[in-house]
């Protein structure tokens, strides 16, 4: 396979073709007053943003998927220190009305049908509002993430992995919008994750690929097309000066 930033893998806007029962809720602690660009926080007002969270187990990743036949992981994990996150949608095309199984056949897909090892994206969330563990990052952190709080690489935008956390919605969202539950869980992920990492809601980031050496200057909490020419995310794009106010009073709150 191509190592996702060092050449040229990257999952720009894949095309793919009974919901379990969610099993833990992720409570997520944003005491952070660094990541708003604007007046900063007492400590005491600390606030959490809470979602339900599907593991790769929940949803039934079959892990033999990331391995050769002779045993070698196809894709081992690289860690790096946040600095933005980029929304998505999968464009997958998927009429199957079990949001797990479109999980599960995007995973396959990015998996063996492209050849990166694993699904691209870090986490993905459906219409009912419930996210999904995307990548593997280990045992021995969160989500994503490993014990020292580094990111798992990813790949979900062509040259622009390292550090960059992607975020999917399940579905075609050209014309269509998110769901209510989607861009509410959406908000409390983005929320977690900007006050983990110290991100500013409405900053501006200058990305410097660490693995390529590539920078370029670019949104804190944008969208795949401020990263590439495509229509990802759809109409969330438009959306998102509202998501990332109500991020940023999330995180205040």
């Amino acid at each position: 396979m191509t190592v996702p930033d060092s050449t040229s893998a990257g999952s720009p806007n894949p095309a793919h073709t009974a919901s379990p029962v969610p099993r833990r809720v992720f409570l997520g602690a944003l005491g952070i007053a660094a990541a708003l660009s604007v007046v900063p926080r007492p400590a005491a007002a600390a606030a959490s943003a809470a979602y339900t969270l599907l593991s790769r187990g929940d949803w039934g990743a079959d892990e033999t998927l990331r391995y050769a036949a002779d045993g070698t992981e196809l894709w081992p994990p690289a860690y790096y220190p946040v600095q933005t996150l980029t929304v998505h949608h999968t464009d997958d095309g998927s009429t199957d009305p079990d949001p797990a199984a479109v999980v599960r056949a995007i995973y396959r897909n990015d998996t063996v049908g492209k050849g990166y090892g694993d699904i691209g994206y870090n986490f993905l969330i459906d219409r009912n509002g419930r996210v999904y563990e995307g990548r593997w990052s280990g045992t021995d952190g969160t989500a994503a993430h490993d014990a020292a709080g580094g990111l798992v690489t990813g790949a979900h935008v062509k040259g622009y992995n390292t550090g960059n956390i992607g975020i999917a919605l399940l579905g075609t969202l050209t014309t269509t919008p998110a769901t209510a539950a989607a861009r509410t869980a959406l908000i409390q992920l983005l929320a977690e994750l900007a006050g983990r990492h110290a991100i500013a809601p409405f900053g501006k980031v200058l990305y410097h690929n660490p693995v390529s050496g590539v920078s370029r200057a670019a949104p804190a909490i944008g969208g795949h097309l401020d990263w590439a020419d495509t229509d990802c995310p759809g109409t969330v794009h438009a959306g998102l000066p509202a998501i990332r106010a109500e991020v940023a009073a999330l995180i205040q709150a």
